[in-house]
């Protein structure tokens, strides 16, 4: 399958997000804290979704204090959660926001870069539940909402290796092949709507510490910084990518 790219030309109103929530899993740090910030920046109440409490009261506070709308917050470590607890975010998100417009699976874990033959049993499972189940789990129990919104848009996060298998990549590369196929099916089930869009997103090569977990050999100077690769989410996240559904988009 081949990858997109949003036009090169491309410019978001400053109120392109105004009145619309959106729900960032791994909002602490790295992309998730660079996207939510964006997000906020152009008008939307983010759901700010993580394990590490601090890290996520540190971008509450940035979005706060640049006079951005007021965030949620929402402790979750989705190595550890069970669908009840989705249900429960969800249901929390409808009686506190009344809504939502915008889902981004973001949160994930790189696990071990070593042979299949060898791969820790433990840690597959983990890599699995925090990129695969937990991204189908969110996703079931945020559905309702999304549908009922005027104009809604899941977003999930791919990876090169997600489209063409690379040695040594194990239950990392395996998750984001699903959750590309998760993608596409949910994306050719919701097509008819009209109201809800289903698109994936490879950030590619960015300066983030799973980047340098996988590549300490690298020098992050040479990468872009996550602050350098929001526009794209802005695009597939606002209605400007209205009707565009079930597509991968590159952000390089």
């Amino acid at each position: 399958m081949s990858s997109k790219q949003i036009p090169s030309d491309y410019q978001p109103a400053p109120e392109l997000l105004a009145g619309r929530r959106i729900l960032v899993t791994g909002a602490g740090d790295g992309i998730g804290r660079a996207v939510s910030l964006a997000l906020a920046g152009h008008g939307a109440t983010v759901i700010l979704l993580g394990r590490t409490v601090h890290k996520l009261e540190a971008v509450y506070d940035q979005i706060v204090d640049a006079g951005f709308p007021q965030p949620a917050l929402y402790p979750l470590n989705l190595a550890g959660a069970a669908p009840d607890d989705y249900q429960e975010l969800a249901n929390r998100v409808d009686a506190e926001l009344g809504g939502l417009e915008g889902l981004v699976h973001n949160a994930g874990i790189l696990g071990s870069l070593s042979p299949l033959l060898h791969y820790d049993e433990a840690e597959w499972m983990e890599v699995m539940q925090v990129n695969l189940n937990g991204a189908f789990f969110l996703t079931r129990a945020c559905l309702p909402l999304l549908e009922q919104a005027a104009d809604a848009a899941i977003l999930f996060t791919s990876s090169n290796v997600g489209f063409r298998g690379r040695a040594y990549w194990g239950a990392y590369a395996v998750s984001k092949f699903a959750s590309e196929g998760l993608m596409q099916v949910l994306a050719d089930e919701v097509e008819e709507s009209g109201t809800l869009r289903v698109n994936s997103i490879n950030p590619g090569r960015v300066r983030t510490g799973m980047r340098a977990a996988a590549y300490p050999a690298e020098d992050p100077q040479s990468l872009p910084a996550p602050e350098e690769i929001v526009m794209p989410y802005l695009y597939l996240l606002g209605p400007d990518s209205h009707g565009i559904n079930g597509q991968a988009f590159d952000c390089g």
